[in-house]
This record gives C-alpha cells, sequence and structure tokens, in this order.
C-alpha cells in the first residue's frame, strides 16, 4: 500500500504538508506516516538534568504526533502509523524510507519566509537525487483551499 511519509513538528507549515498527505493518501487509496522527529541534546553535567530534559522533548512530541493523528482521523478519516525518533533527522528520514518498501513519497512542508527549513533543504540540495522515493515540498503559504485544489 501506497504510504506518505510526512514529518511534522510544530510549524504551520508541517500542518500544511500533512493535510496534503492525508489528501494524496485519500485519492490514491494510500496512507499516511507521521514522523515527529526530536534533536538529540546538547550533554548536559548532571545525567538527571539531561534525563528529564530528554523525557520533556518525547511527551512533547508524542503530544504533537497525537494531535496530528485525531486531526487526520477526523478530517480525512484515516488513521495514520505514528513515530516518534530523536537524532538526525536526514538520518531517520533515510533509514525509515529504507526500511519501508510500502513508502512512496516523502511529504516536507517548507516555511513561506526564510530558509525554507533544514529537512527541505537537505533533501531538496545534494541528496535530493539518490532517494528511492520522490519528495514533494510543500509551500507553507497554501491555505486549505490551495492544498484542497492541488491535492
Amino acid at each position: 500500500m501506497r504510504t506518505y511519509l510526512v514529518v511534522i513538528d510544530e510549524s504551520r507549515e508541517s500542518e500544511i504538508a500533512m493535510r496534503f498527505a492525508a489528501r494524496r493518501a485519500v485519492k490514491t487509496g494510500g496512507d499516511v506516516e507521521i514522523l515527529a522527529l526530536i534533536p538529540t541534546p546538547e550533554f548536559v553535567q548532571w545525567g538527571g538534568v539531561m534525563a528529564t530534559m530528554e523525557e520533556e522533548a518525547h511527551q512533547r512530541a508524542q503530544a504533537l504526533v497525537q494531535g496530528a493523528a485525531g486531526t487526520l482521523l477526523e478530517e480525512s478519516g484515516l488513521k495514520p502509523s505514528i513515530t516518534v525518533r530523536q537524532g538526525d533527522g536526514p538520518k531517520i528520514v533515510r533509514e525509515m524510507i529504507e526500511a519501508n518498501p510500502n513508502i512512496a513519497a516523502l511529504v516536507l512542508g517548507a516555511a513561506p519566509e526564510g530558509a525554507p527549513g533544514p529537512l527541505v533543504t537537505h533533501f531538496s540540495g545534494q541528496d535530493a537525487g539518490s532517494l528511492r522515493v520522490p519528495v514533494m515540498i510543500i509551500p507553507g503559504r497554501l491555505n486549505r483551499e490551495e492544498i484542497d485544489r492541488l491535492s
């Protein structure tokens, strides 16, 4: 089954990317996999403090993906797969794509102003041609109607 891998965070452009992925999945009889990335925290001298910081980041990411999954289910009827991983974003995305042959596309939202975002920059640059799936970069300035029309 065709699966759209969408990476989300707390930005508006990731919500737009998720809506686009969900609409494409519904139209093509596919699924959506939501990925939330937790950056690796910088070393903190006190292990207990570092463990607390990591746990709080994990809880925020879990709440984010649960909310996104609820919105997706409510709006499209799709029940997405959810993954929360900590570490290097591009490496994790590449590992997920290689591990799951059902992933048909990577869907990323680009910030409407300034830098497009680290994953968009990475996967639209020199590594763009090395993935086995297309990268769909959704402009962050689109509104719901534009997304619905384009998807």
